[in-house]
């Protein structure tokens, strides 16, 4: 579902493939050819939640604001499945792992891998290119080449899988 609030409806660029169950509303933006999920809710109720090109919200996840305190995830990233992103800033090429959640006026740098379950603390700033891990989450050590050249090729197949579904389900609506 795709809803207005306040007047302020959601943006949603080309390609972009949204499954059945996620809730968008508000002030958001959606890059082309980016997904949600399904059962995803993103509100854009009292700041804007802006996502970037060719990035994945993966099922369950959950994404909100605070005021002064807008979620920002740029291009290229992953979020997996039942994460919880709260007034933060994911920067290029990151993955989130399952689970993890992410607090107020949090950064994660570019091609960042942060661990499955990890809790980001409210105010925590990582650098580019680290493996972040932990309950509250620290930084483990630089990724390697290998590592980044993984990051790179996660959300283009996530992004041509979103493709494919975005074709049954436009196929599904002509039968």
């Amino acid at each position: 579902m795709i809803l207005p609030y306040q007047g302020k409806k959601p943006q949603i660029g080309d390609h972009v493939y949204i499954a059945e169950g996620s809730q968008i509303i508000g002030d958001i933006t959606i890059g082309e050819y980016s997904s949600i999920w399904f059962n995803c809710v993103l509100r854009g109720d009292i700041d804007s939640i802006n996502i970037g090109k060719r990035t994945n919200i993966q099922d369950l996840s959950v994404i909100h604001v605070n005021t002064g305190q807008p979620t920002i995830i740029e291009d290229d990233v992953s979020i997996g499945h039942s994460c919880v992103l709260h007034g933060c800033l994911i920067r290029q090429g990151s993955l989130i792992g399952m689970g993890t959640i992410i607090l107020n006026d949090s950064e994660i740098g570019e091609y960042s891998i942060v661990g499955a379950g990890s809790l980001i603390p409210e105010r925590k700033k990582f650098p580019s290119y680290s493996l972040i891990l932990g309950s509250p989450a620290k930084v483990v050590r630089e990724l390697t080449s290998e590592e980044i050249a993984y990051l790179k090729d996660i959300s283009n197949i996530y992004m041509l899988r979103a493709q494919e579904y975005l074709k049954m389900t436009q196929s599904e609506k002509r039968l």
